[in-house]
């Protein structure tokens, strides 16, 4: 009897012992869905509205509001989401613009995006003082809600990169 107890006893250790670990595994994979579904997000993000001037997707990525962290003036401060769209049409009227995603890092709810802009002014753009820049680098790190929506931006451009007026000065993009 002693023996059977024992056996029953050992039995249940054991089992607990699985359960916890089957829901720290389902924590875990979840954990890891939502880390690549936001990389895709934010992938699908520069895809639409940088790379390919479908800027009407905008909605499909950042929330209602959301808050940026930009050079400039755009510091902590709450904008709604068509101003994504209204910044990437900026860009766009600006002409030809491409880019390319570098690499990508995600943890928690937030993913860091190195990428490559690149623009040939169009003459709107020359008249604006841009000119032709080639995979200038930029990192952005996203925060994304429960529903995979943009809900916090850090903007990092690498502006030592971007042609520089002559006798020095600010770089011909601004932003």
């Amino acid at each position: 009897m002693k023996v059977l107890l024992s056996s029953v006893a050992l039995c249940a250790i054991t089992l607990t012992g699985c359960s916890n670990n089957v829901a720290d595994t389902s924590s875990q994979v979840a954990d890891e869905n939502m880390l690549e579904r936001n990389k895709r997000l934010a992938a699908e993000f520069y895809e639409k509205l940088w790379f390919s001037n479908n800027t009407d997707a905008y909605a499909d990525y950042v929330a209602d509001e959301y808050v940026v962290h930009d050079i400039g003036d755009r510091k902590n401060v709450t904008e709604p989401a068509i101003a994504q769209k209204e910044v990437a049409d900026l860009f766009h009227g600006f002409g030809t613009l491409s880019g390319e995603i570098d690499y990508q890092i995600a943890e928690g709810d937030k993913v860091a995006t190195r990428w490559f802009i690149s623009l040939d002014p169009n003459d709107q753009g020359r008249t604006k003082g841009m000119t032709k820049v080639e995979r200038v680098p930029i990192i952005n790190v996203f925060r994304f809600n429960e529903e995979g929506k943009i809900i916090e931006i850090w903007n990092h451009r690498h502006d030592i990169d971007l042609p520089q007026p002559p006798g020095g000065g600010k770089p011909t993009i601004e932003g």
